[in-house]
């Protein structure tokens, strides 16, 4: 009130305030927030891209060869899995891969309604004894295989498992399409990759020389031939066919929610998409009024 009762006073408040000293003061001040910003930025580029270059020669010297990649029929981001593959894979599992390998995390119940029905599970699960017990005088005993058994390991330890193959223990598989880089991609190249070594390299006795392999040499001898086994389905039984069963029912395996996975994907999108036309409406027709309003701060007396 004093100021408005004494206009020179109120003059000298508002160039004050209104001065170029003042404006170019925060013109500065907001100068040097951008170079900050603007080198705190520079410096941060800087670190991830020598830590990506450190990485790249890292990756440089890595004596692997990569799996190529292959066309997998689910790869695709709408894609399923080739059901009928992994019914013809657990087939390759069962004849070839079993003697060796185990899958402790999958059970009998897992192939109803994905490569089998109940009827045809059952049936797999009752061709194995399984250990169980004790019973009412405390001794074990065996029985015909249930749903709710996982499959049977081939080996009864570690010990027995690396006595029979020369010290190496072979892998479980449940998970061996996950923990492997490269995933089925690597599978495969394992699977079909065995060749003769080159001039001047040689692999110890026992060992198998694979270019895929970490170190070139493996231990375990080529598993599948042509017609090795005969499918049920008719199917030519080709390496690469093989190959590519074992590889896929192995990537079930790994990830029995991969098709429910993806469903679930588009079903989210769907409901996404409705979700933003009507965020989009909302931000146009309500919004609108609060974006275009201009406010106006009366100054104190």
């Amino acid at each position: 009130m004093a100021a408005l009762r004494n206009p020179t006073k109120f003059l000298r408040i508002s160039t004050a305030v209104l001065s170029p000293k003042s404006n170019l003061s925060t013109a500065r001040l907001s100068r040097s927030k951008k170079l900050a910003l603007g080198a705190l930025g520079a410096a941060t580029a800087g670190a991830a891209g020598l830590a990506t270059a450190l990485t790249i020669a890292v990756s440089a010297d890595d004596a692997i060869l990569h799996p190529p990649k292959f066309p997998w029929s689910h790869r695709g981001m709408f894609q399923s899995l080739d059901h009928s593959s992994v019914r013809r894979g657990y087939q390759v599992y069962k004849d070839v891969c079993s003697a060796c390998h185990s899958m402790n995390f999958l059970a009998f119940r897992n192939l109803i309604g994905v490569s089998h029905t109940e009827a045809e599970a059952k049936t797999i699960a009752e061709e194995y004894m399984i250990k169980d017990g004790p019973d009412d005088t405390g001794e074990m005993f065996e029985r015909p295989g249930k749903l709710s058994d996982y499959f049977p390991n081939p080996y009864k330890n570690e010990e027995e498992a690396r006595a029979a193959n020369s010290g190496a223990l072979p892998p479980d598989l449940s998970y061996i399409a996950l923990a492997r880089h490269g995933s089925e991609d690597y599978l495969y190249a394992i699977l079909t990759g065995y060749c003769d070594p080159p001039a001047g390299v040689e692999v110890r006795e026992g060992l198998y020389y694979h270019p895929y392999f970490p170190g070139q040499a493996i231990a375990m001898a080529p598993a599948l031939y042509n017609e090795i086994i005969e499918y049920e389905d008719g199917t030519p039984a080709t390496l690469s066919q093989l190959a590519k069963d074992v590889c896929t029912f192995l990537r079930w395996a790994a990830e029995p929610e991969h098709d429910t996975r993806k469903l679930m994907g588009i079903k989210m999108l769907m409901i996404m998409s409705v979700l933003i036309g009507g965020a989009f409406y909302m931000k146009k027709s309500r919004w609108s009024v609060l974006k275009t309003r201009k406010i106006a701060y009366k100054p104190p007396a």
